[in-house]
């Protein structure tokens, strides 16, 4: 019998999981810290389990819980993700292993030696990792969250038509010459990453695609509130050199994973029953992605970012 927690899909989930409904001493958790999902740890005879169920509508923010299982299992592969036990399509279920280690808090990743742990496991999933299903564009994400959002009647901030024809001068300047599709995770917080020691083990895959290796650097940056050394650092592990097209092109990313954020944050307006507010989330990220758009130098990043990488 499931202990610790109730909850009717967990329990029902308990009972199709061989290993735990023969448990002598089986024990659920609430995971805090998701604002999107219901998370749990699950301990049974002394293992640990993750457990994460699905929250509302979730395909209408462009998660395909299928592409994710197999995401995560393509991410184990190549070492920097957790392995996956149990899929429960019908529930909207997705067990994996429960990876032991902290948190790594977003001012140690300016440090040195943690970002390093960290690039490595970001560029393996890049370039070892085998191809994943589904692609992921945030110029095109920006655009489906808007007709969805709309099309539950929500009126669109004025904002967005402004930053929308700023997304459209960085595509258009990105497409000069187009980096090269790989997985990317595209969410990557600092809750996120969890310090194993001699490596940083990536979870939660839910938005990840092939697409742009340069949307998870600036997504990684703006995330983790990087300062300019932080993303010299950064563009350096990552390349071994920090040239003005590569910095653009993180510079700008970082305009676009904000627009994307905010964006995320109208559609949960409309979809989610959890108790937190996606107005203020929508509007804080709307507002740093306007004052990105008119950094000084923005005008040299469209220019550089059409360069070669």
């Amino acid at each position: 019998m499931l202990k610790g927690v109730s909850e009717p899909t967990l329990e029902r989930i308990a009972d199709e999981m061989p290993g735990w409904r023969r448990a002598e001493n089986l024990r659920a958790e609430f995971v805090s810290g998701g604002i999107t999902n219901r998370n749990f740890r699950i301990f049974a005879d002394g293992d640990s389990y993750f457990v994460r169920l699905a929250g509302a509508e979730t395909a209408a923010l462009g998660i395909d819980r299928g592409h994710e299982k197999r995401t995560v299992e393509c991410a184990a592969e190549a070492g920097v993700g957790p392995k996956v036990v149990a899929y429960f399509p019908e529930h909207g279920c997705l067990v994996t292993e429960w990876i032991e280690g902290p948190l790594v808090p977003p001012e140690d990743l300016k440090k040195r030696d943690t970002l390093e742990l960290l690039v490595r496991s970001v560029k393996t999933f890049h370039e070892d990792c085998a191809p994943i299903p589904g692609s992921f564009s945030p110029f095109r994400v920006v655009e489906q969250y808007k007709e969805f959002a709309e099309s539950r009647g929500l009126e669109m901030p004025q904002i967005y038509f402004h930053l929308s024809g700023i997304a459209d001068e960085i595509e258009a300047s990105f497409q000069e010459n187009p980096a090269s599709d790989c997985p990317c995770h595209n969410d990557l917080l600092n809750a996120n990453f969890l310090n194993c020691g001699d490596r940083i083990a990536i979870v939660d895959y839910e938005y990840a695609g092939m697409g742009d290796p340069f949307f998870d650097l600036g997504n990684l940056s703006i995330n983790n509130d990087f300062d300019e050394a932080t993303d010299a650092m950064l563009l350096e592990m990552y390349f071994g050199e920090a040239t003005p097209a590569r910095m653009a092109r993180l510079k700008l990313m970082r305009v676009m994973s904000d627009f994307r954020e905010a964006m995320w944050g109208v559609m949960q307006q409309v979809l989610s029953d959890l108790d937190f507010d996606y107005v203020e989330y929508a509007d804080t990220h709307f507002q740093r992605c306007k004052k990105q758009s008119e950094d000084e130098r923005y005008r040299r990043w469209i220019e550089d970012a059409a360069g070669r990488v």
